[in-house]
C-alpha cells in the first residue's frame, strides 16, 4: 500500500532523514521505532507532505506522492494523527468530528460519529464537551476519530501513547487492534516497545535519520542486539 524508497529530509543545512525506506501492505500494522529525535516524526511529515523531502520516492497506492501538498495526498485516503493531538479547544467533540469528514472511498470502512462512539465510548459521553476541556487521553482518542472521519484507507499515528496512563495505553491498544479488524492500516511511530509489540505484525528502527533494522515484531524481539543498541535508554 505504501514503499518508501530513497526518503531525504533537511531542516535547513541539517540532514534529518537519509535515504529512509519502509513499506507496509493493505491491512498490517507497521511500527516505526526508535529513541527521541531518531526521525521517527520527520518521516511522518515527509509521508504526509508536511515536511517536503528532498530526495526520495513515495507511492501510495500506486501513486507517486513526494512533493505534494498535505491536502492532495489526504483526499487520496492517507490519514495522519500529530503527535501533538491538535483538536480544536473551542469546537465540541460533535464538531471536531464534522471537521474531519471526508466521502466513502470504495474498499475502505466507511466511519460515522455514530460508528465511532461506539468505538471509544468516552467520546459519546462528551459529544458536546469543548475539545480544550478534555484530558491528554480523551484528546488523543478525538484526534483519532476525527481522521477515521475522512476514511482513509491508511493512518499514520504519531506517538500514540505517549503522555498516556498504563490504563489509557492499554485501552489505545485495544483501539489499534479494532481498526485493524476493520481492515484499516497502520504505521505508528513509537519509543515504547511493549505498546507496539501489543499491536504491530512488522517493526522498522530509525536511528539517526537512517533505518537500522526490519523484521517482524518477532525477529525484533528475538534480536537482542538489535533493541540494545537502538531503543535501549
Amino acid at each position: 500500500m505504501l514503499t518508501v524508497e530513497g526518503l531525504n529530509a533537511h531542516y535547513g543545512r541539517a540532514h534529518i532523514l537519509a535515504d529512509v525506506a519502509l513499506s507496509v501492505s493493505r491491512g498490517e500494522v507497521l511500527a516505526l521505532l526508535g529513541r527521541n529525535g531518531a526521525g521517527k516524526s520527520t518521516t511522518m511529515k515527509s509521508i504526509v507532505g508536511l515536511v517536503p523531502p528532498t530526495s526520495g520516492s513515495i507511492s501510495f497506492e500506486g501513486t507517486e506522492v513526494a512533493g505534494r501538498p498535505p491536502h492532495e495526498i489526504v483526499r487520496l485516503g492517507l490519514g495522519y494523527v500529530p503527535e501533538e493531538r491538535r483538536v480544536f479547544t473551542e469546537l465540541t467533540v460533535e464538531e471536531n468530528l464534522e471537521v474531519g469528514r471526508q466521502p466513502a472511498r470504495p474498499g475502505v470502512p466507511e466511519w460515522t460519529p455514530e460508528k465511532l462512539y461506539a468505538l471509544f465510548p468516552n467520546l459519546a459521553e462528551m459529544r458536546r464537551r469543548p475539545g480544550g476541556q478534555m484530558s491528554g487521553g480523551e484528546q488523543q482518542m478525538l484526534t483519532i476519530a476525527r481522521t477515521l472521519m475522512g476514511n482513509p484507507s491508511l493512518v499514520l499515528l504519531d506517538e500514540p501513547s505517549e503522555g498516556l496512563a498504563p490504563k489509557i495505553v492499554e485501552q489505545m491498544a485495544v483501539t489499534l487492534k479494532a481498526l485493524k479488524a476493520e481492515g484499516l492500516t497502520l504505521i505508528l511511530s513509537e519509543q515504547n516497545l511493549h505498546f507496539a509489540k501489543l499491536v504491530a505484525d512488522r517493526a522498522t528502527i530509525i536511528e539517526k535519520g537512517g533505518i537500522r533494522f526490519s523484521g517482524t515484531m518477532d525477529e525484533l524481539m528475538a534480536d537482542e542486539d538489535a533493541r540494545q543498541a537502538y531503543l535501549s535508554v
